[in-house]
């Protein structure tokens, strides 16, 4: 019957069968062949592009070129030069940015997951603020705290707090209602509820919450960088623009990607550590193929 779906539409009267095949197909190649064939066909369009001068190079600059860029900057945070005091002053920034979103978002999202005040007059103001160009806010942030560090640990959880609030929320709301009858029918407090059947049965939507956070901090992180007076890879990007100096934007670009990436990873980590009672398809899938 697999011989016969593989071979087209007439060998089965079954769509259903035909793209099953067809699926685990594809699921045979392993995702790193597939991610490395995608990175050589972008980097082949865009030495093609840059090589063609259908972009100007002050522009797009050429892979080689920030290849080569990459390098010096890796380099450069290798020997402990001004970009690794640079580069910790923004990690700072997003550790501490996330720290105080999680603080926030977790305890706004109990309140308006397990408070009817909290549903009814507080969550329609966190959508309102949610819904606001929250970038904009940044001159704010700098006028209210200076142009330290506090203006961009500010912004970066102002802007990754909203994610941490819905998937508290979310997760408290997610405990099957027979559960809870159960645990009602046995005599538990309300804490009870929260802290042995609300929380653990919620974790899954709380780490999603989470690894939107740890992305976004970064990006608060720098807008914050950019609007001057901070030391960190913000103000590095804004001086290389300044001076039509892309690779070196692209470049510190990439790095800042890896500071994003660590912050997904470490909450990855944790949400496999901690809730290794829920796996996906694609968790059973991949420990299947081992």
């Amino acid at each position: 019957m697999s011989e016969l779906s593989a071979a087209g539409p007439a060998a089965s009267p079954d769509g259903d069968t035909i793209w099953t095949e067809r699926t685990s197909l594809g699921s045979a190649v392993p995702r790193w062949v597939s991610m490395l064939i995608l990175l050589v066909g972008f980097l082949g369009l865009w030495q093609l592009v840059t090589s063609a001068g259908i972009v100007s190079p002050l522009i797009l600059p050429s892979p080689a070129a920030t290849i080569v860029d990459l390098g010096f900057v890796g380099r450069s945070l290798l020997s402990g030069s001004y970009m690794l005091a640079a580069f910790w002053v923004t990690a700072q920034e997003v550790i501490w940015g996330f720290v105080v979103a999680l603080a926030i978002g977790v305890s706004l999202g109990i309140l308006v997951g397990e408070t009817s005040i909290g549903e009814r007059a507080v969550m329609p103001y966190i959508v309102a603020i949610d819904t606001m160009p929250k970038l904009a806010f940044a001159p704010l942030f700098v006028a209210w705290l200076g142009f330290g560090i506090s203006s961009k640990v500010a912004l970066a959880a102002f802007i990754s707090v909203f994610p941490i609030v819905v998937g508290t929320a979310a997760g408290l709301h997610a405990a099957d209602e027979n559960a809870r009858m159960l645990f009602k029918s046995i005599g538990a407090s309300r804490l009870q509820t929260l802290l042995k059947l609300k929380i653990p049965t919620g974790l899954p939507q709380f780490f999603t919450g989470l690894k939107i956070a740890a992305i976004s901090v970064v990006s608060g992180a720098i807008a914050g960088e950019f609007l001057g007076g901070g030391r960190g890879f913000g103000e590095l990007i804004r001086v290389a623009a300044a001076q039509l100096d892309t690779p070196r934007v692209f470049s510190l670009i990439i790095y800042l990607s890896f500071l994003g990436l660590l912050m997904f990873g470490m909450v990855s980590w944790m949400q496999y550590k901690f809730v290794f009672w829920h796996r996906t398809s694609g968790d059973i899938a991949s420990r299947a193929g081992k």
